[in-house]
């Protein structure tokens, strides 16, 4: 047996804590500049909280805007919570990290997205999120694959 790195989880890990880290910072200093966000974000998922008309309106998923007029940011550990202003109507939301799917700041171009997984696409029981390296077969007759370097540049615009 060898161990594998799960490179996947690592960095959706380290992509949520990028947004953390920047929602602390506003909600400490506000926005700088131009900066504004369209964070997308499962209505479904179990820690997500909102207005049962907000869920019953977004029934998959919800795309929110931190521009012009929020109030109430805390940022956790686990997510944030929001006060946002639906038709005049504040709201309050509160979006754990692992809801969201796109986290977009467009005044510099910048973006993360999400792939979701279920344990029915991978059929395994585990919870990966909760062990970032797992054990697996190694298979010596198996022929080695190079290894895939992904760039970056072509989710930039």
């Amino acid at each position: 047996m060898s161990r594998s790195i799960d490179y996947g989880n690592l960095m959706h890990d380290a992509m949520r804590g990028l947004i953390q880290k920047v929602l602390t910072r506003v909600s400490k200093e506000g926005l700088p500049g131009k900066h504004h966000f369209f964070i997308t974000f499962d209505t479904q998922h179990p820690d997500a909280e909102l207005a049962d008309w907000l869920s019953d309106r977004y029934p998959g998923e919800m795309t929110i805007v931190l521009e012009h007029w929020f109030d109430g940011l805390e940022v956790t550990d686990e997510g944030f919570s929001v006060i946002l202003n639906f038709g005049d109507k504040p709201e309050p939301l509160y979006i754990p990290y692992d809801a969201i799917r796109t986290f977009v700041d467009p005044s510099v171009e910048f973006g993360l997205r999400f792939e979701t997984h279920t344990d029915d696409d991978d059929g395994d029981d585990d919870d990966d999120d909760e062990a970032p390296m797992e054990i697996v077969e190694d298979d010596e007759d198996a022929p080695r694959k190079e290894a895939e370097i992904v760039s970056l540049d072509k989710f930039r615009k």
